[in-house]
């Protein structure tokens, strides 16, 4: 079959129904544009098979930059898809740009990856990228975390960073995050500048990634990083016993690399890795669904049994690529004491309350002390923060890049912790991105100062419950693949704006906050200025205080993320179990009415 044939037979199959036009327009691109010519033959042998749902997948849009980057399935061509040309183009349109604001400046990109499919080999076309554009480029050699690659563009003073991972999503994706000079992931106007030089990418200039290493131009640095990047996390080793008997798993990606000589170097000899997760593998062969995402209670099941056969005091897990925390301990500190895990909100909240309560004791906090949160995030960590004397910034979107940049922009000396729901953490300076392992090194610190006081991570947290209220958030993700997905998407959103449910879980919506038009629109309709950044994601406050939802697109997978918030004030300690009973109650009910409402509009 010819190109002009195969390009005829595309538009036949958008006439039968078997081809959405937006992918028929970006194939038609890919089989006719010279650049892609590499691509064609096998385009071409899709049409003939008449494989048209692949090619409508592969098409249907031109893959976006989320919340961190480029993220998506692996497929060998396609516009919607990871491949050596939108890996390329990613790499391309990042040099393009970083030249021509740094055209008189050092040229230097750090570039990391982790054990996920085809990483190395997308890592090493970068480097050949970026090596062509005129850069000098900094390459961490093995599977490492993405906090060492923030750390690494610090350090070497890089004008850019690089780190191939799709952190938790299935096997099949891959993706780019891409880091400006700061060492966090890019930020307005810089973001929206890269993408537009990436999505006009013609020629993809590229030099042998083995010839560039021969010529001096990639410099390997991954034992110089691992050594640097050790010195700064033991900072936040404070003094203490080191008893705590510990489990940790890697979910199959780097985690060990970076979680393990931390905790050592820390005195944390009792910390045993989960055999069964011990392996780097892009397959994730022992995880639940091979997904290995630190947020799912399910792969906490199997590390469980073994922490209760030698007496674990706590279970640490992080994600393929190590920037973000899970955890699991028992509920009290009896030898049979059943075990659940703590989701990220939990696990913020109990770290932002040991990480002010060890500076306070170190004198380290001032009248500047500052947390960071996002919005989504669970008000606990501002009430924890506040009984330090500590503030909270936290009108902030989803992305770590945003507690990142508030960093910058209020001045790091003062940043005590940022944290967000999806398991990011950081505390410091040496980074401007999440890092699993100094979050591991806090919780076992955690760990140990609950332990010799005879208490585990949950009698603490209801401790915190009983001081500062009863705080509980659900996170329901509904999935919305392909073309079909981003409409019914952009429908619900719609909707949410326009015409939001007046109440949920018998609880009048108050107001409406609409981060896209900036407003908020009283259950009166008055509307007023909303302050913050504008974003996809609409907030409905109930009438009840303290409590109130919000909806978003995610920003690297396709489905939509709907966050709930309840909350009741501060009551007895003996009343704690009625109260979180109370709010489990609450929150079903809301997610019921949630439902109910999507249902109504996507069915």
């Amino acid at each position: 079959m010819s190109i002009e044939q195969a390009v005829s037979q595309a538009q036949q199959a958008v006439q039968d129904g078997l081809l959405t036009p937006a992918a028929q327009r970006n194939l038609e691109i890919w089989l006719t544009e010279p650049r892609y010519a590499e691509y064609q033959p096998a385009i071409v042998e899709h049409v003939t098979q008449g494989s048209w749902q692949q090619l409508d997948d592969v098409f249907w849009t031109v893959i976006p930059f989320g919340t961190g980057g480029r993220r998506g399935r692996m497929y060998d061509f396609g516009s919607n898809a990871i491949n050596r040309r939108t890996i390329g183009e990613s790499a391309q349109g990042l040099a393009t740009y970083v030249n021509e604001q740094a055209a008189d400046a050092p040229r230097r990109c750090a570039i990391a990856y982790d054990t996920r499919h085809r990483s190395r080999e997308f890592a090493e076309l970068c480097a050949g990228i970026m090596v062509a554009n005129g850069f000098e480029v900094f390459f961490l050699d093995e599977y490492r975390a993405t906090p060492q690659l923030s750390f690494a563009v610090r350090h070497y003073q890089c004008a850019c960073g690089i780190m191939v991972t799709a952190s938790h999503n299935p096997p099949s994706d891959n993706a780019v995050k891409v880091y400006w000079s700061t060492g966090g992931q890019v930020l307005p106007p810089h973001d929206k500048a890269i993408i537009e030089r990436v999505m006009h990418v013609d020629e993809i200039q590229h030099v042998d990634f083995q010839a560039a290493l021969d010529q001096d131009k990639v410099h390997i640095c991954t034992a110089e990083i691992d050594q640097a990047f050790l010195e700064q996390v033991q900072r936040y080793s404070w003094p203490g016993t080191r008893d705590a008997k510990l489990i940790f798993s890697p979910l199959h990606g780097v985690g060990a690399f970076a979680v393990m000589p931390v905790l050592k170097q820390a005195g944390f000899e009792h910390c045993e890795v989960f055999g069964p997760h011990e392996e780097p593998s892009g397959d994730f062969p022992n995880v639940p669904g091979h997904v290995s995402n630190p947020e799912n209670q399910a792969v906490f099941d199997a590390i469980i049994e073994r922490a209760k056969q030698i007496g674990a005091d706590a279970i640490l897990a992080t994600d393929p690529d190590c920037d973000r925390l899970g955890c699991a301990a028992p509920l009290t500190s009896d030898a049979d004491s059943p075990w659940a895990t703590i989701n990220g909100n939990q696990i913020g909240a109990l770290l932002t309350d040991f990480v002010c309560g060890s500076m306070s004791q170190a004198g380290q906090l001032t009248d500047k002390s500052y947390v960071i949160k996002t919005l989504v995030t669970t008000e606990l960590t501002r009430r924890v923060a506040a009984s330090y004397g500590v503030r909270c910034e936290g009108n902030l979107h989803v992305g770590f890049k945003w507690i990142a940049g508030v960093m910058d922009q209020v001045g790091p000396d003062d940043f005590v912790f940022g944290t967000e729901e999806s398991h990011g953490y950081l505390v410091g300076q040496y980074a401007r991105d999440k890092d699993g392992a100094v979050a591991c090194l806090l919780m076992a610190q955690l760990v140990e100062l609950l332990k010799s006081q005879g208490k585990t991570l949950h009698q603490r947290l209801d401790e915190l419950l009983v001081q500062h209220g009863c705080h509980q958030e659900t996170l329901v993700n509904v999935q919305m693949e392909g073309s079909e997905g981003m409409a019914m998407m952009e429908k619900l959103m719609a909707a949410f704006r326009s015409n939001p449910p007046r109440e949920l879980g018998g609880i009048a919506v108050s107001a409406v906050r609409d981060y896209q038009s900036m407003t908020v629109t009283d259950a009166d309709g008055s509307q007023q200025p909303l302050s913050g950044t504008a974003a996809n994601m609409v907030m409905l406050d109930l009438a009840l205080d303290g409590n109130y939802f919000a909806v978003r697109p995610s920003g690297t997978e396709p489905k939509v993320k709907f966050y709930m918030f309840a909350y009741n004030p501060p009551a007895a300690a003996t009343a704690l179990a009625a109260e979180k009973q109370q709010l489990t109650d609450r929150l079903q009910a809301l997610e019921a009415d949630i439902r109910s409402y999507v249902a109504s509009i996507v069915s």
